[in-house]
């Protein structure tokens, strides 16, 4: 198997996985009672979806050889920015708490296996078009964005769905903002990374582009100048 192919087997493969994944464990949070917001309003679900519906468009785009634009590139390497912070955060300060009613295998996948997988995706395929440099800017919109929406709704409902941004868990709103400010840096890092990986590989590809198109400039100009001479010799 070839590595085009290889990747289509890989990204449908995960990506049909976690939406299963996610509904089986969304029919066991709602059939013990619990709201189904709460359910959606977990970073480590939302991304996970994201992450799902990136694996199945790249596998088909893939699988129809078709190139992707460079906001759909640009959209790729948010989700795996995010995913990857899921991972990271999962195992510093989430990794020890109870899951309750969240299956095993289901753990492993959305906290451990998927961060893994998009990253490796990542680097083994990148995109071959250049990220801007700023392409983190629309990538933290989604987090903020989030950030508002659970500490604004949490205070009006009293639910949480992480501890550390509970603040009378973590003693304060001032310990919550330390957390959230951690978790920016990771994000930030990672949006560098991401971005450098592909930049770096995009660059010399481009170089080696332009030398080819020089070449083949000069093959044509070379030709057209051996044609010419040709039909004057004629006459």
């Amino acid at each position: 198997m070839d590595k085009r192919k290889a990747l289509i087997v890989v990204r449908l493969f995960f990506g049909l996985l976690t939406f299963y994944a996610i509904g089986v464990q969304l029919g066991i949070h709602v059939s013990l009672g619990f709201d189904p917001v709460n359910f959606f309003s977990y970073f480590t679900n939302l991304s996970n979806l994201f992450l799902a519906v990136i694996f199945i468009a790249g596998g088909l785009m893939l699988w129809r050889k078709q190139t992707p634009t460079r906001d759909q590139d640009s959209t790729r390497g948010a989700s795996v920015v995010y995913i990857a912070v899921v991972g990271i955060v999962y195992g510093i300060l989430l990794r020890n708490i109870d899951l309750g009613s969240l299956l095993p295998w289901i753990n492993t996948l959305l906290h451990y296996v998927n961060p893994a997988v998009a990253v490796i995706d990542w680097f083994v395929a990148p995109p071959a078009n250049k990220l801007a440099g700023n392409a983190w800017r629309g990538w933290i919109l989604f987090p903020l964005a989030y950030l508002a929406y659970t500490l604004t709704r949490g205070a009006a409902v009293n639910w949480y769905p992480y501890p550390f941004l509970n603040p009378a868990n973590v003693g304060g709103y001032g310990i919550v903002a330390l957390y959230c400010l951690a978790i920016v840096v990771v994000f930030f890092a990672l949006s560098w990374a991401v971005i450098r990986v592909v930049n770096n590989r995009a660059a010399p590809a481009s170089k080696a582009t332009t030398r080819k198109k020089a070449v083949a400039k000069k093959k044509t100009t070379a030709k057209a100048k051996a044609k010419a001479k040709r039909k004057s010799a004629r006459r």
